[in-house]
C-alpha cells in the first residue's frame, strides 16, 4: 500500500469515530461502513466496561476523540512531511507492545509503525484486547491489504526492532529480552502542574480534566502540584467541586478509600474534599485518589525541580506550558517519553 492510501484508509476511520462520537445511528451513508460492523463497534464500546471496569464509555470515546484529532489528511501528511518515508517491497517487522492504562493508548505507535511503511506486529495488552481488533476490522473493511501490514499476537517472534511501553519494572525485563534489538523502551512517567497562584476559578475547572480524565490512569494525568507558598487549597478544591461524581465510579473509590484509612491509619496529614485526598508529599507519582502537592519558593526552585525530574514526567500543566485542561489532548508530534517513535522507525 502507498502512504497516500494508508492516509485515505485512516481518514475512513476518522469519518467512523466522528460519527459514533456524534452518537450517530447507521445508516447507508455512514462513512460506507456495513451495518454489521458499525453496530458490532458501538456493541464493543458499551460492553467493554464489563472486560475492564475502568473502561467506561464517557472514555473510550474520549479516547476516540483525541485519534480522531489526529487522522485529519493534512494533518497526517504534515507529520509525516517532517521524515523520509519510503516505499520498500521488504518492509521490517515491529513488535508494539501495547499498555493497557487507558482505551486504545497504543494508537500512536500503531499508525506510526503503519504510516512509516513497516509491518506492526502488535502484542496487545490484557486490559484493552477488545477494541483494537474491532479498530482493525473497520480498517479491512475499507481495505483488505492493510491487513498484510498489521498482525495481533501473544507470542513475539520474528521481528526486527520492538517498541515497548510498561512500568520501570517492565522496562528492565524488556531491556534483558530485546536489548539486542533496535528499540525505543519506555518508563513509568507522569505529569504535574505548575500554580502560580493567579489561576482564575475557570483555568483551574480545567485544571479538573487533567488531573480526573480517564480516572488519572494516564502518564499524562496530572498526579503533582506545584503551588506557591501562601497558595489557598480551599480555591482549588471549590473549583474542581463538579468532578466530584468520579467517586461513584466503584472501582475508584476503592482506591479512594483504602488511601484513605492508610493515611489515616499513619496519622499523616490530608486534605480531603469527598473525592479526591491532597498531601504534601516530594513524590511526583501519588496513588489514585490522591493528589500530592509541594510548595515552592521561586522560579528558580521551579526550574531546579524540573530539571532534576525531567526523566520521569511526561507533561507539565501551567500558563506557561501545556493549557490547563490540555494534558490529556497530544499532538502527533508529543512524543511518549519525548523519543521520536516516527524517526526511530523511518531510520531502521
Amino acid at each position: 500500500m502507498k502512504t497516500s492510501d494508508k492516509i485515505e484508509l485512516l481518514s475512513k476511520l476518522k469519518c467512523v469515530l466522528v460519527d459514533i462520537l456524534d452518537e450517530k445511528v447507521w445508516t447507508e451513508t455512514t462513512c460506507g461502513l456495513s451495518q454489521e460492523l458499525y453496530d458490532s463497534l458501538i456493541d464493543t464500546i458499551n460492553r467493554e466496561h464489563i472486560y475492564n471496569g475502568w473502561f467506561t464509555r464517557s472514555n473510550i470515546l474520549k479516547a476516540f476523540e483525541g485519534i480522531a484529532s489526529w487522522l485529519d489528511p493534512l494533518t497526517l501528511e504534515n507529520w509525516l512531511s517532517n521524515y523520509k518515508v519510503t516505499s520498500t517491497d521488504k518492509p521490517k517487522t515491529i513488535a508494539v507492545i501495547m499498555a493497557g492504562n487507558i482505551p486504545l493508548v497504543g494508537f500512536h505507535d500503531f499508525i506510526s509503525v503503519l504510516l512509516s511503511g513497516h509491518k506492526i506486529l502488535a502484542k496487545l495488552s490484557s486490559d484493552d484486547k477488545h477494541l483494537f481488533p474491532k479498530i482493525i476490522e473497520v480498517l479491512a473493511f475499507y481495505d483488505a491489504n492493510v491487513i498484510d501490514y498489521i498482525e495481533t499476537t501473544d507470542r513475539l517472534a520474528g521481528f526486527d526492532a520492538v517498541i515497548a511501553t510498561g512500568s520501570d519494572n517492565s522496562a528492565t525485563y524488556f531491556n534483558t529480552y530485546f536489548g539486542k534489538y533496535p528499540h525505543i523502551i519506555r518508563k513509568n512517567r507522569t505529569s504535574i502542574a505548575v500554580l502560580g497562584g493567579t489561576e482564575s476559578k475557570s483555568e483551574l475547572k480545567q485544571l479538573g480534566h487533567d488531573i480526573f480524565d480517564f480516572f488519572g490512569l494516564g502518564c499524562r494525568n496530572v498526579t503533582q502540584l506545584l503551588i506557591p507558598q501562601d497558595f489557598v487549597l480551599d480555591h482549588f478544591f471549590e473549583s474542581i467541586f463538579e468532578f466530584d461524581p468520579i467517586i461513584n465510579h466503584n472501582k475508584y473509590a476503592n482506591n479512594y478509600d483504602y488511601n484513605k484509612a492508610v493515611y489515616l491509619l499513619n496519622l499523616q496529614e490530608l486534605l480531603d474534599n469527598g473525592f479526591i485526598l491532597l498531601k504534601e508529599d516530594e513524590s511526583l507519582h501519588s496513588p489514585l485518589g490522591v493528589l500530592f502537592y509541594k510548595r515552592y519558593n521561586s522560579k528558580e526552585e521551579i526550574a531546579a525541580y524540573i530539571n532534576g525530574n525531567q526523566e520521569k514526567i511526561q507533561a507539565i500543566v501551567g500558563k506557561d506550558y501545556i493549557k490547563f485542561g490540555q494534558s490529556q489532548c497530544p499532538s502527533l508530534t508529543d512524543y511518549a517519553d519525548g523519543v521520536d517513535t516516527m524517526a526511530f522507525l523511518t531510520s531502521l
